[in-house]
């Protein structure tokens, strides 16, 4: 597969640098039906979604457990101030000021009383940062919640895997389509062949009167019924192309050329599918699904009964100040633990546990329900299978008795020993068996492909 995925890249590296290269040169892409399933789960628009629906799921699972790591955060704040409020301690006697001749009169004491000088409360203008580191210590909802998350995305990695097995599915009904219809555009022109050989020769018996005109009539209506025909299977097998082309994620005028066969497939199935295989639900991914969304109940139950538990965090913070005033009582560092404790909701958490619990006991309810659909599934398609086998085997027999009669027939009119009307009767009895015959192909051929998405089969 790895050849081939390199095979892909060196087609469309070549079509980028030679800007000359015309789609009608395309090379054509052989592809067996492997290789096309392999082509659509790298190129599928579907599948390709939902890989990103993957990449989210990750980064949320990132996301939530990040929610316990250190957080550090950094605030920046501005201030200006009209106006600073100012501290001021009255008067003091100011010893400076006191006459030294040693003796003081009233009025040199009063004369000693200086006002203080005020202390301003602030600056007009400052910038201060805060750096705060928290760390979550203990909280039972965010443990529950990272393990939700992680089944989460359990869920959508299968949501993946049943994406690519639906796209093979599909990919390999229009593959299969495709094969049928050929089949059935070969043997009608083979048809048409004999035909034609058989109109020419009645147009000349007709020349040389040898012949009626309605005996050349009828058979130019059974060729125009064979040229009818053919040109409607053709136009379904190219709209049948450009359906697989689409599956593929592929552009529409690039050539392609189915390399597998129907006998093949037959084989195979046969000797999968005729044997009643064993179907273990365990292993299904829709089961696997349901099992994970039934956890993720019994998850969304624990983290509601978690609410009743504490929760536990610490910080530091560092306060820093550009221009810090005269009389500062901001704390530059701190430690703190925070502790929350819900005491009392009135009755809110009783009531979300039961519905928590209300919603497990549904998806266990599903999961069951769920389990025994896929064994009836199974067993469905499995009839279906055996079914379809045994129309096969019978249209097999028909469509070689029919052909068998169809050409004799042609033998006898040429010789005149039939009518047109018995040849056109025989011509329609061979056109329905051919129907029928690939019309049963492609229904079994359909469910293989529906057992094989069932089993897990690649």
């Amino acid at each position: 597969m790895n050849l081939i995925r390199k095979y892909f890249v060196t087609i469309v590296i070549l079509g980028l640098i030679n800007e000359g290269f015309s789609q009608d040169n395309k090379e054509t892409l052989k592809l067996s039906i492997s290789e096309a399933q392999e082509y659509a789960l790298q190129n599928n628009r579907t599948v390709q979604t939902a890989k990103i629906d993957v990449d989210i799921a990750t980064k949320q699972v990132k996301e939530t457990v990040a929610i316990g790591l250190p957080q550090l955060n950094l605030a920046g704040n501005y201030q200006h101030q009209f106006v600073i409020p100012q501290l001021s301690f009255g008067e003091y006697m100011d010893k400076n000021a006191l006459p030294d001749n040693g003796y003081l009169t009233k009025n040199d004491i009063l004369d000693a009383y200086k006002q203080s000088a005020p202390i301003p409360l602030g600056v007009n203008n400052n910038t201060t940062f805060d750096f705060t580191l928290s760390q979550l210590i203990f909280s039972g909802e965010y443990l529950v919640g990272i393990h939700a998350v992680k089944i989460i995305k359990q869920i959508s990695e299968k949501a993946l895997v049943k994406t690519e097995d639906m796209t093979k599915e599909s990919v390999a009904g229009t593959y299969y389509l495709i094969l049928v219809l050929g089949e059935s555009v070969k043997v009608l022109k083979e048809s048409l062949t004999t035909i034609d050989r058989t109109y020419n020769e009645q147009v000349k018996m007709n020349e040389q009167g040898f012949n009626e005109d309605t005996d050349v009539d009828q058979i130019k209506i059974s060729r125009s019924n064979l040229i009818r025909l053919i040109t409607a299977i053709e136009s379904q097998k190219d709209i049948s192309t450009k359906l697989l082309k689409y599956q593929l994620g592929m552009d529409f005028t690039q050539p392609i050329e189915l390399t597998d066969s129907i006998p093949g497939f037959i084989r195979e199935g046969n000797l999968q599918y005729l044997n009643s295989p064993v179907y273990n639900v365990s292993k299904s991914i829709d089961y696997q699904i349901i099992n994970d969304q039934v956890f993720v109940s019994s998850l969304l139950l624990k983290r509601e009964q978690s609410k009743w538990l504490p929760s536990v965090s610490g910080f530091y913070q560092r306060h820093e100040q550009t221009n810090p005033p005269a009389l500062n009582f901001a704390v530059k560092d701190l430690v703190g633990v925070s502790l929350n404790f819900p005491v009392f909701t009135s009755g809110q958490r009783t009531s979300r546990i039961s519905q928590a619990k209300f919603n497990l006991d549904k998806s266990t309810i599903n999961m069951e329900n769920a389990g025994q659909g896929l064994i009836l599934e199974f067993e469905t398609a499995l009839s279906t299978y055996q079914t379809a086998y045994r129309n096969f085997t019978t249209n097999s027999e028909t469509i070689v008795l029919s052909k068998k009669i169809y050409e004799k027939s042609i033998i006898k009119f040429e010789e005149g020993v039939s009518s047109s009307f018995e040849l056109s009767q025989n011509q329609s009895q061979f056109l329905t068996a051919e129907s029928n015959y690939y019309t049963s192909v492609l229904n079994l051929l359909n469910a293989k492909a529906k057992l094989d998405r069932i089993l897990s089969i690649n």
